[in-house]
C-alpha cells in the first residue's frame, strides 16, 4: 500500500472484505454485474494519515444518477444555512467571489445568492448538478482538478474563498486539488472545508464512515502536515456535529492569518489520545471487531425468537455495515428510504429491497436498524408516532 501523499510505502491494518460501490444501488437485473474492491485501510506515520487502499474510480461514484442530495435533510439544510452566516460573518467583507467544491443541489451556495457575491460550484454528478442550475446557481458540471479548473480564467488568484463539505476526503489526488486551491486562490483567500473526524470516528466506533468515497478520514494533526508541505497552514479548526462528527478546517497560505488557540488544543488532545498516531488504529480495529460480533449475535438472537427486522434509511455508510457483518435479506426483510432513486432497487453488496416509507408503515418490524444514526434526532422526531413502537438498534451508541 502506497500513501497518496507521500508515495511512501504503509502497511494495511485492517481489512473490511471485498465492498462494492457505497452509492451503486441495484437492479436485480445487474446484480452479475456489479463492482466489487478489497477496502483495506492504512496509516501513514509520517502525515497521520488514515486512508483507504483500493477505490473505484471517482466516474464509477459520481455520475448521472448519484442518489444523494444535501437538500433532502432539513437537518443540512439548517447547518448549512448556519455554515454560509458564519463565512458571511468572519470573512465576509472580503468576499467577491465564492467557489464550493462538490457542491450537490446547491444547499450550501444558495445562501450566498443575493449577497453581492459571485459564486460558482464544481459538482460532478450530472443530476445533483442539474438541480442547483434550476435553482439558479452557476453550476459546473466537472471534477474539481487542475486541468479543469486552469481553464476558468476569471477566478484564477481572484477566488476569496473556496468552501467544501464532504468532499475533500472524496478526492484521492489530494496533490492535485492543493495545486488547483493554490491556483484559484486570492493572496489573502482561504480555503473552508468540513469533513468526518477520525477522533469521532474512533469514540463512537462508526467504522461505517468508511466506504469507496471516503478515501481519507482526516484529523487535525494530518491536515496541519498535509497543507504545511505545500505553502499552507491550518488557522483554524472546529468541530461539528454532523455526519456524526466533523471538523471544520480553516486553511491559508503562511503568514497572513494568526492561527486560533483552538487548533493547539485539538493536536495536544489528539496526541494523548492516540488520533495522531498507530496506536489508535489498534485499538480501532479491536474496537470494530467487537462491534460486528455484537451486532451479528444481537440479530441472531432476534431472528431466533422470530421478529422481524428492518433497516431505516438506505444510507451510503450502510453498505460497509451490512457487507462488513455479512447481513443479508436472511436477516433484514426490507430497507425504507424517502430517495425516489433508491425505492425499488436492492442494497449494494448485500441485496435487501429498498422499500418505500409507505410500506415500512404498512409492514412495520419488531426491530428496526437505523442505518442512518448520525440523523437520529431528526429521525426520532419525525417517527415519534413509532419510536415506541418497535426496538430501536445500530452499530453504534443510539
Amino acid at each position: 500500500m502506497i500513501c497518496k501523499i507521500t508515495q511512501k510505502k504503509i502497511k494495511p491494518f485492517m481489512s473490511f472484505g471485498k465492498m462494492p460501490i457505497a452509492n451503486g444501488f441495484i437492479k436485480k437485473k445487474n446484480f452479475k454485474k456489479e463492482y466489487f474492491f478489497k477496502m483495506e485501510v492504512g496509516f501513514s506515520k509520517d502525515i497521520s494519515l488514515f486512508q483507504i487502499n483500493e477505490h473505484p474510480k471517482p466516474s464509477q461514484m459520481f455520475n448521472k444518477s448519484y442518489p444523494f442530495f444535501t437538500g433532502s435533510s432539513k437537518f443540512m439544510e439548517l447547518h448549512f444555512k448556519n455554515y454560509a452566516n458564519w463565512l458571511l460573518k468572519n470573512y465576509g467583507k472580503n468576499i467577491r467571489n465564492l467557489l464550493e467544491i462538490g457542491s450537490n443541489d446547491g444547499t450550501l451556495l444558495k445562501n450566498f445568492k443575493n449577497k453581492k457575491i459571485n459564486i460558482v460550484g464544481y459538482e460532478p454528478s450530472k443530476n445533483v448538478a442539474k438541480i442547483s442550475r434550476i435553482r439558479g446557481i452557476k453550476t459546473i458540471n466537472k471534477f474539481f482538478n487542475y486541468n479543469n479548473v486552469r481553464k476558468n480564467k476569471s477566478l484564477i488568484k481572484k477566488t476569496d474563498v473556496i468552501c467544501a463539505a464532504n468532499a475533500i476526503c472524496h478526492v484521492p489526488n489530494l496533490k492535485d486539488l492543493i495545486k488547483s486551491v493554490d491556483l484559484l486562490l486570492s493572496e489573502k483567500g482561504i480555503f473552508v472545508f468540513e469533513e468526518p473526524y477520525l477522533g469521532s470516528m474512533y469514540k463512537k466506533k462508526s467504522y461505517d464512515q468508511i466506504y469507496d468515497e471516503h478515501i481519507f478520514i482526516f484529523s487535525v494533526s494530518s491536515i496541519k502536515k498535509i497543507f504545511n508541505l505545500f505553502n499552507f497552514e491550518l488557522i483554524n479548526a472546529i468541530p461539528q456535529k454532523t455526519h456524526g462528527g466533523s471538523m471544520r478546517y480553516v486553511v491559508a497560505r503562511k503568514g497572513y492569518y494568526k492561527i486560533n488557540n483552538k487548533v493547539n488544543r485539538i493536536l495536544s488532545k489528539e496526541k494523548k489520545s492516540n488520533i495522531s498516531n498507530f496506536k489508535g488504529c489498534i485499538k480501532f480495529k479491536k474496537d470494530c471487531e467487537k462491534s460486528k460480533k455484537d451486532l451479528i449475535s444481537s440479530l441472531k438472537r432476534l431472528k431466533k425468537k422470530g421478529k422481524k427486522i428492518a433497516g431505516y434509511a438506505a444510507t451510503s455508510k450502510s453498505t460497509t455495515v451490512l457487507n462488513y457483518c455479512k447481513i443479508g435479506p436472511n436477516i433484514i426483510d426490507f430497507i425504507c428510504d424517502t430517495t425516489k432513486e433508491k425505492i425499488g432497487k436492492y442494497s449494494p453488496g448485500m441485496h435487501i429491497p429498498i422499500v418505500s416509507m409507505q410500506y415500512f408503515y404498512k409492514n412495520l418490524p419488531d426491530t428496526a436498524i437505523l442505518l442512518a444514526w448520525n440523523h437520529k434526532k431528526e429521525i426520532f422526531k419525525k417517527e415519534r408516532k413509532y419510536k415506541n413502537k418497535l426496538k430501536w438498534i445500530s452499530h453504534v451508541k443510539l
